[in-house]
Order: C-alpha cells, then sequence, then structure tokens
C-alpha cells in the first residue's frame, strides 16, 4: 500500500484542487478547475503503467471517495444562488469520474504492450471524452428530468441559447461549456505525454 501513497495524495490533491478552482471562471467558457481536472489521468496512468490494473483501480477509488466529501462539503456552502454544489451536479460528477476513469483503466491495459504514448494517449482521450459527455448531460441537460423542477431551477442559466463558442449555430449554453471543457482536456492529454514519459522512466529506475 505503501508504494500508492503518492499516487492515492495526488489524484486526491487533483480532485480537491479541481473542486475549488471549478469555482473560478475563466472567460465566457471555462473555469480553473477544467485545467487541473484532467491530471486525474495522468496519475491513473502512471499508477496503471507502473503497478498494473489493480493499483490504478484503488488510486481511481479514492479520488472518487474524495469527490464524495468534497461535493457533501459543498452541498453546505449556501451561496446567493443556492449550494456551491447542487444535488444534481455533484451526482454527475461522481457518475462521470468513476465511468471515464475505469474506462481510462480498462483501455490503456488493453494497450499497454504497444509503443509508450499509444495507451496513455488512447484511453486519455476516450476517457475523457465520456468523462465530458457524461457530467455535462447528466448536470445541465434539459431532457433529463428526474432530479425535479427544484433541481432544475438551479441550473436553467445553463438552457439559454447561444451562438456555440461565441460564434457558431445556435446551441443551449451548457453545451459551448462541454465543447471548450473537452477542448482543454484534449489539449492536456497531448501536454501530459511528456510528464508520463519522463515520471515512468524516473520511477522505473528508482524501483529497479
Amino acid at each position: 500500500m505503501t508504494r500508492l501513497l503518492p499516487g492515492i495524495l495526488a489524484m486526491a490533491t487533483v480532485v480537491v484542487a479541481s473542486n475549488v478552482l471549478v469555482q473560478f471562471l475563466l472567460g465566457n467558457w471555462l473555469t480553473w478547475g477544467a485545467f487541473t481536472y484532467p491530471i486525474a489521468f495522468l496519475v491513473t496512468d502512471l499508477m496503471n503503467r507502473l503497478y498494473g490494473v489493480s493499483a490504478a483501480r484503488k488510486v481511481v477509488f479514492v479520488g472518487f471517495l474524495v469527490g464524495i466529501v468534497c461535493s457533501l462539503i459543498g452541498s453546505q456552502i449556501m451561496l446567493e444562488y443556492g449550494p456551491a454544489v447542487p444535488l444534481r451536479i455533484a451526482i454527475a460528477s461522481a457518475i462521470a469520474f468513476l465511468t471515464a476513469q475505469l474506462l481510462d483503466v480498462s483501455i490503456f491495459d488493453k494497450l499497454r504492450d504497444g509503443v509508450w504514448w499509444r495507451a496513455p494517449l488512447a484511453s486519455t482521450i476516450i476517457g475523457s471524452a465520456v468523462d465530458t459527455a457524461l457530467f455535462f448531460t447528466i448536470a445541465f441537460s434539459a431532457s433529463i428530468t428526474l432530479f425535479g423542477a427544484g433541481a432544475d431551477a438551479a441550473i436553467n442559466w445553463s438552457w439559454e441559447a447561444v451562438p456555440l463558442l461565441g460564434s457558431g449555430t445556435m446551441a443551449p449554453l451548457w453545451v459551448s461549456l462541454a465543447v471548450a471543457d473537452w477542448g482543454v482536456k484534449l489539449a492536456v492529454a497531448l501536454a501530459a505525454l511528456i510528464p508520463f514519459r519522463i515520471l515512468v522512466t524516473k520511477l522505473s529506475q528508482a524501483s529497479a
């Protein structure tokens, strides 16, 4: 378990930081949390490469539990428009995180014997796409009504029709938020290949 501690601490740090930074806007379409959250995929992939599928899944579940704790705390912080973390968004975040991260682990494992960059890149791109689709659809789509009128009232601002990313076809605001979020995750997935390669090499040598 000791060998997993750095990964566990890294994942917990990423989840906590992302939950805090998501409260701060960056331009019209993003929050600062969009730049920290994708690092969770880097942590998962490192643990998978160094210690295997079981270790990676343990780190994912720790991140999931930390995320739930953050959501519970956020739900008790009342802002002028309601709780900092509405129940609908908390549920969307939990489902998206666990599904996407476990998918990342499985894809990485299937591709682990190929060229070094294929597994982390493919697993992160696919996992982050699923994460974005699940989170924004569950959290904001008007087609999902199971949370009730009260929950809808907290997020109906995201239903306003606006040009996609300010210049495209008309679409609900949340679609622009999702596209921008996915763009950041894609950029981070590409950039993370460098630290992934460096850290795998150094940590593998250290444990040899």
